[in-house]
């Protein structure tokens, strides 16, 4: 079993960061080597933000957040980040921490979620 808990969202201006956090637990954590960040906003699907391979820390963005977020990890912790910069109205949502087994994949792919952390952007 893998745990994911996500704190760090709130209310913010536009133009504003956040730091999203994410926390692993569980002994099985290593076997899921991407961690990412996805979003749901009210009446849309969920989308894929950003993911990071921890075997190789490659990194993966989706073009809305490219160059406003970064998604980092700390391995002796288990955890990964998402620093949000710029922050637009646009980018109000759910934000969910997800793990698979393997990079590059689709949401329906990842195995483990969190329970998600809202994010509200005003203008």
């Amino acid at each position: 079993q893998v745990q994911l808990v996500e704190s760090g969202g709130g209310l913010v201006q536009a133009g504003g960061s956040l730091r999203l956090t994410c926390a692993a637990s569980g002994r099985a954590f290593n076997d899921y080597i991407m961690s990412s960040w996805f979003r749901q906003a009210p009446g849309k699907d969920r989308e894929f933000v950003a993911g990071i391979d921890w075997s190789d820390r490659t990194t993966y963005y989706a073009d809305s957040v490219k160059d406003r977020f970064a998604i980092s990890r700390d391995t002796a912790k288990n955890t990964v980040y998402l620093r949000m910069n710029s922050l637009k109205p646009e980018d109000t949502a759910v934000y969910y921490c997800a793990a698979a087994r393997r990079p590059k994949v689709t949401a329906v792919e990842y195995d483990y979620w969190g329970q998600g952390t809202q994010v509200t952007v005003s203008s």
